[in-house]
């Protein structure tokens, strides 16, 4: 993904969504992300979530992309097999240059993941780059890099971890949790 950073980011008024949603579909699609979207919902977050917002004809990067830079805040669900989506890891990216021009907070949560897994790219999340001779790969040493310093950078940030027993009974509970903490702390 092309870095995509406009020159002003959108007035708080002018925020066409309060979250956007960036996860692994396979992983937690039909679980722990389904439970977060209707708890933003009917909390009155404007939630962008891809399978929600984005309809049948409509190309899905420059969407997702424009929907990311239209979002007042993220939330990242790093799951098992978040890493191994070099979509996800663009998504990563654009969130995170968002953030770093201030006008975007990013709430990470650990489904199921160590955050020292993470920050130091271990298990699932220790990407490499393609070995030599593949072709269109997006492995490549300069975005492998930089997906690797946003994954750093994104651990490094409070967040929450829901793991073991405690992730599946939490679902609901933890979806509480996001949306009073973003709505009382950074959205209003």
């Amino acid at each position: 993904m092309a870095s995509t950073s406009s020159s002003s980011a959108p007035t708080t008024s002018s925020y066409e969504y309060d979250v956007f949603l960036s996860f692994r579909g396979e992983d937690t699609r039909h679980s722990f992300t389904d439970h977060l979207c209707k708890a933003l919902h009917q909390a009155g977050i404007r939630t962008f979530r891809d399978d929600d917002e984005i309809r049948e004809g409509q190309e899905l990067k420059p969407e997702i992309e424009r929907s990311i830079v239209e979002s007042r805040a993220s939330v990242i669900v790093f799951s098992e097999n978040f890493a191994n989506s070099s979509w996800c890891l663009d998504e990563l990216w654009l969130i995170l240059e968002q953030r770093r021009n201030g006008a975007h907070l990013v709430l990470p949560v650990f489904y199921k993941v160590d955050p020292s897994d993470v920050r130091n790219q271990r298990g699932s999340y220790g990407i490499q780059e393609a070995k030599d001779g593949v072709e269109g790969t997006k492995w490549t040493h300069g975005n492998v890099r930089r997906w690797k310093a946003a994954l750093k950078e994104v651990a490094d940030l409070k967040g929450k971890v829901l793991s073991g027993y405690a992730s599946i009974s939490l679902h609901k509970n933890s979806c509480d949790f996001f949306f009073v903490f973003m709505y009382f702390n950074y959205l209003v």
